[in-house]
């Protein structure tokens, strides 16, 4: 089978439970870093006009709201996002399942802030359901370093790829002198350790 790269005209990004409370539950990654990464696709795919779904569940629990900068990055996707009412799966929700369908896109990059709750539950459906999948592993984690290693080796062996913030926003730029790349470079840059 050939390799096709996910491009900006046929990729969505899908961004699961960034949620303060949420995020407080992962002990495998440096939350700063988790953070950041998560931000930088939403940056993303704003600058590149890619589709995104942002969802939440169970808001007013201890979960808690979803990280304010999402607002400021992407203030109709916060205010449309898909408030599920504790649905583990993203993908069960009919609403997040319908914003999904609705991008029209095939490609979906996909990052949850548990990779072993939220991110391979809706991976596993949408590879299921037909879709090609790059799940953004350190734009999550898990609540320790095996739960996360045991998630990301069971999302890749159901056919998901597995990629960093870096590999994903580098993949849909191409080359630096395109548009894409050119819009892209200030959020890559963004990422590089001081």
């Amino acid at each position: 089978m050939a390799l096709s790269f996910f491009t900006p005209a046929d990729s969505a990004i899908l961004l699961i439970d960034h949620q303060e409370g949420v995020l407080s539950w992962v002990g495998s990654a440096d939350l700063k870093e988790v953070t950041a990464n998560a931000f930088a696709l939403a940056k993303a795919a704003k600058a590149l006009d890619i589709p995104l779904v942002l969802t939440t569940s169970m808001e007013d629990h201890a979960q808690g709201p979803l990280l304010p900068q999402f607002a400021e990055i992407a203030p109709e996707e916060y205010a449309g996002r898909i408030r599920r009412s504790g649905v583990v799966n993203a993908m069960d929700d009919p609403a997040f399942a319908a914003a999904v369908k609705a991008t029209g896109r095939t490609n979906l990059i996909i990052a949850g802030v548990t990779n072993d709750v939220c991110t391979v539950y809706p991976t596993l459906t949408a590879l299921d359901s037909g879709y090609r999948v790059q799940v953004v592993a350190d734009a999550g984690g898990s609540m320790t370093k095996s739960a996360d290693d045991i998630a990301l080796r069971r999302m890749e062996l159901a056919g998901a790829g597995i990629a960093s913030t870096n590999m994903i926003l580098t993949e849909l730029a191409g080359t630096w002198t395109s548009p894409a790349g050119q819009a892209l470079i200030p959020i890559v840059g963004s990422l590089i350790p001081a």
